[in-house]
């Protein structure tokens, strides 16, 4: 798992600060499944190769979470690194390291891996389906209802898989079940959208187009907003029902950096970043409501102070 950890702080930002605030079991096949789904995620983001080469790309990543093969997957790792399909050192890495990770996924509870493979196959399902319509290698998002459908596919299956990892074998968080899973696809476009929209000039930049042209900048912030409040509510109820600490932390310290870059990025445009001096203060702010029990997340979704 060391080299889990390693191969998370090269891919993420975000979830390589809150993955291990997570309890055991949770942390490991959450780590797991983050690395997963970020090796599609690359496939689907391959700048550098064609529409096919990321649609078999996907297909061969299917087949190994289908039927995982440690020996499979070195030699594919080893043959999607090699062919660079993205200019990031952490993905090609991580690429390589195809066969250490889909070990550590076969060593998971077996109701993890099922959980896992699931919604690991729909996102690389619904990621095909979204590069196999793209013109050039451009992908082009037409519509706000595009949009969305994108967003879940890329990040709602993760709030409703981390959400069906965090109930597992824990009954003290059956009576918010049903609350939790309404809500959870919408915390996923919440982060999802903040990132569109903190990264747009680099994603034109390398072919892919998510704001639709007919809609405005603020409908989207305004979306983001709504989306915000409700991973607010999520992780508050959470909170409520007394899941573990590091579970409602894993949940609060994305939303809380999410609101404040949403607020950094309507203020100064896109690419502006939260400095590191007030990332570790939302650390540090979120870490003293919680051992004051206060709410995890203000349903307000002000700007966070620093």
């Amino acid at each position: 798992m060391d080299r889990i950890k390693d191969l998370l702080e090269k891919t993420s930002r975000t979830f390589a600060l809150s993955i291990p605030m997570l309890p055991e079991p949770t942390r490991r096949e959450l780590g797991v499944a983050y690395l997963l789904f970020r090796i599609a995620d690359t496939f689907e983001d391959a700048s550098e190769w064609d529409c096919q080469q990321r649609i078999d790309a996907l297909e061969e990543f299917m087949c190994l979470i289908r039927d995982p093969n440690e020996q499979r997957a070195a030699e594919l790792g080893r043959r999607w690194a090699d062919s660079v399909p993205i200019d990031h050192p952490g993905y090609l890495e991580l690429l390589s390291e195809s066969a250490t990770v889909i070990l550590e996924y076969q060593r998971l509870r077996p109701a993890a891996r099922a959980i896992i493979r699931e919604h690991t196959l729909r996102t690389a399902a619904g990621m095909s389906r979204f590069v196999d319509r793209s013109v050039d290698g451009v992908v082009k998002l037409e519509s706000l209802a595009d949009l969305r459908k994108y967003c879940y596919v890329v990040a709602g299956i993760v709030g409703e898989l981390s959400t069906d990892l965090f109930i597992l074998e824990r009954p003290q968080l059956v009576s918010s079940v049903e609350f939790l899973r309404e809500r959870a696809a919408r915390f996923g476009e919440a982060l999802q959208l903040v990132n569109i929209l903190k990264d747009v000039v680099s994603d034109r930049r390398e072919g892919r187009f998510y704001l639709p042209a007919a809609l405005k900048r603020k409908e989207i912030f305004h979306l983001a907003r709504e989306d915000l409040r409700v991973a607010a509510h999520y992780t508050n109820a959470l909170q409520a029902v007394s899941a573990p600490r590091g579970i409602v932390a894993f949940c609060a310290l994305p939303t809380r950096l999410a609101v404040a870059a949403l607020d950094i990025v309507e203020r100064d445009g896109p690419g502006a970043k939260i400095s590191r001096e007030d990332v570790s203060k939302i650390v540090e702010n979120m870490n003293l409501d919680l051992d004051f029990g206060a709410p995890a997340v203000a349903t307000s979704i002000t700007a966070e102070t620093t």
